[in-house]
């Protein structure tokens, strides 16, 4: 385990001990895992955390779930039990781990501007460029993974305000317009949205890349401003405040410097769930975003937070997941972000999530040896 992962330690656990997982049916997992093989074989392996583990360390768990088809939740269990130990994350700092919850939005667009669609979502532009310790300016914060190429120097790429305000106008980046600031900055906030043309086409935008600013939630600024109550904090009382105050708007959004830039997804399966940062596509309700500077791609985990009942009828939420994705607010070792579908009803189900939360990591056996 290296330094940037010195903050926390993995405690060896016994699935007999873990609550709820032998009330878990997580045979939707394997299909999913299938496309993680493809994913690591064919093209190339997931990046490895400050954690260790290695796509490599995945692919005997991968492998073997190519030739398992579970017959019973009771036989899907096994299959994690045979080929896996659990891991309790354990912080140093005695905190618990803590969960939020992203969907996919459903957004009404046009391809050409009007008095009507008027807000675009915008393709990455050419002179945005990945930064990395070689060609980083020495001014420029670490934290900048992107900046901005022009005439041969290297400086901060322009931020949302002045995005917002026709910085990239007249460049040809537009892949959609729609007709609402708050709904295109909440699909940046989300990294994905289903699109919804004026003639029925359905099309599909995923997370291409960001400008590189620092993620500022504006939700922390209305309570600090005391907007709205620590305790009322969600998507839908945000957006419910913006709607109340649209003077305002553009002052609280743009206190969000971060900027994010899309593609087009194909949408071979309009019922399935984007692909994001794993490539492969997100299984609702089991595809967990994690902070991909310490955790790798692929990954399960088995969450349990106690207090987080409404994604299940009523009872806690104890799911194994897969580590699929990522985003700018999910950082540390027990975070994670849910994915709970596409469309109105997911994005109802995911704005009120905010619960602490037990991470268990499941190691292949292979690798669990280094952890003990």
């Amino acid at each position: 385990m290296s330094d940037h992962a010195s903050d926390f330690v993995l405690q060896a656990i016994s699935f007999d001990t873990l609550e709820g997982w032998k009330d878990d049916d997580p045979s939707g997992l394997f299909e999913v895992m299938r496309s993680c093989r493809r994913q690591i074989t064919d093209v190339k392996p997931y990046r490895t955390g400050s954690l260790g583990l290695s796509s490599e360390d995945l692919l005997p768990l991968l492998a073997a779930a190519e030739e398992f088809t579970p017959s019973s939740p009771e036989s899907a269990r096994a299959f994690f039990e045979t080929h896996c130990r659990p891991f309790l994350i354990r912080r140093k700092d005695g905190n618990s781990g803590f969960v939020t919850a992203f969907y996919e939005p459903d957004i009404d667009v046009s391809d050409r501007p009007d008095e009507i669609f008027r807000f675009p979502f915008y393709r990455r532009p050419d002179d945005l460029i990945d930064l990395d310790d070689a060609n980083r300016p020495a001014g420029l914060d670490k934290a900048y993974a992107f900046g901005r190429l022009h005439g041969g120097h290297v400086t901060a790429y322009p931020d949302r305000r002045a995005i917002d305000q026709g910085f990239l106008e007249g460049r040809g980046l537009e892949i959609a317009w729609a007709k609402s600031k708050v709904d295109v900055f909440f699909v940046h906030v989300q990294g994905a949205a289903r699109l919804r043309y004026e003639d029925g086409r359905i099309g599909r935008i995923t997370y291409a890349a960001k400008a590189g600013h620092a993620f500022s939630a504006i939700g922390k600024l209305l309570i600090e401003r005391g907007e709205i109550d620590r305790a009322e904090i969600s998507m839908q009382a945000i957006r419910a405040w913006l709607a109340r105050n649209p003077e305002r708007v553009d002052e609280v959004l743009w206190h969000n410097r971060s900027y994010i830039f899309f593609h087009d997804a194909p949408v071979a399966d309009p019922q399935a769930g984007p692909i994001a940062a794993a490539k492969v596509p997100l299984l609702a309700g089991r595809a967990l975003a994690v902070d991909r500077m310490i955790h790798t791609f692929g990954f399960p985990f088995f969450i349990r937070a106690d207090s987080l009942t409404h994604l299940d009828q009523g009872r806690p939420f104890r799911r194994l997941m897969l580590a699929l994705d990522t985003g700018s607010a999910i950082v540390g070792p027990a975070r994670g972000d849910i994915f709970t579908g596409s469309g109105d009803i997911a994005g109802e189900s995911a704005g009120t999530v905010r619960n602490e939360a037990d991470f268990v990591i499941l190691i292949t056996n292979a690798a669990a040896g280094r952890f003990d």
